[in-house]
């Protein structure tokens, strides 16, 4: 099967400097890190705070300077060309944590979920907005595209979110720890609707978490990420149930639930 992404050999570091300004430490917050995520896929990417997950998806989105490394997508190495960076615009789409990171609580769902088209000039908004409403879930579709933000529960904001990734008929989508914020039974329904979405558009997913017991629900593949290095990876159920680095163990015997099924699907 044929690669959406191919990350290689990735860094990104940070100076810690003193009050006077003179450097102290290097960060190495992405330290060598190679990936690559194939055609309808997912890859977890899990770590605690501080792993470096949510640097790689910033660098992948070009939202900050990489040090050293390549980053393929679609067959394209992502540069600074306007080519590129529009490949990434337009072939990647996040979703955040929290969905008031992402959106204007100003605005009506109908304008959050069409301002991506309107920046990218793509025709009839107002049909791609119900109809990407309506696969996320999110009815009546005529109502609910008249609310604003706060008239929605998290999980609903967070349906808008992936509504909005969805306009622009990516073919990847970063989804930055999108359930960790939300109640235990909404969770396994957001997670069941990216499933789904997956399954029936092939979109490729980049799963970011520190929560091992939803990655093994989402993905095939897994990362283990640990100040900003690779330190285990591999299929999902064999580095979970496997185990071999201690900072793996470590995450899984960290995990809420005393159940040892808690990683069962």
């Amino acid at each position: 099967m044929s690669e959406i992404l191919r990350v290689e050999n990735l860094k990104k570091y940070y100076s810690k400097k003193n009050f006077f300004g003179k450097e102290i430490s290097l960060v190495k917050a992405v330290d060598d890190v190679s990936f690559a995520i194939e055609h309808g896929k997912t890859l977890v990417l899990a770590g605690e705070s501080g792993s470096g997950k949510s640097t790689i998806a910033k660098l992948i989105l070009q939202a900050i300077p990489k040090d050293s490394g390549r980053i393929i997508f679609d067959d394209i190495e992502i540069t600074n060309s306007k080519e590129s960076l529009k490949k990434i615009q337009m072939g990647v789409q996040m979703v955040y944590q929290d969905p008031y990171d992402s959106i204007n609580p100003q605005m009506k769902i109908k304008d959050i979920i069409s301002e991506p088209l309107e920046i990218h000039k793509i025709p009839n908004a107002k049909d791609i907005v119900r109809q990407v409403l309506h696969e996320v879930k999110m009815e009546p579709v005529d109502d609910i595209m008249e609310k604003y933000p706060h008239m929605l529960s998290g999980g609903q904001r967070q349906r808008v979110v992936l509504a909005r990734a969805l306009v622009l008929k990516p073919k990847m989508i970063i989804a930055d720890e999108p359930v960790s914020m939300l109640d235990v039974s909404i969770r396994a329904e957001i997670l069941e609707l990216m499933d789904g979405l997956q399954r029936k558009y092939q979109i490729s997913f980049l799963y970011i978490t520190h929560d091992l017991a939803t990655a093994r629900h989402f993905g095939q593949n897994i990362i283990i990420l640990h100040k900003g290095k690779i330190v285990e990876s591999g299929p999902i159920d064999e580095v979970l149930f496997y185990p071999k680095h201690e900072y793996t163990k470590a995450l899984i015997s960290a995990i809420s639930e005393p159940d040892p099924n808690n990683l069962t699907r």
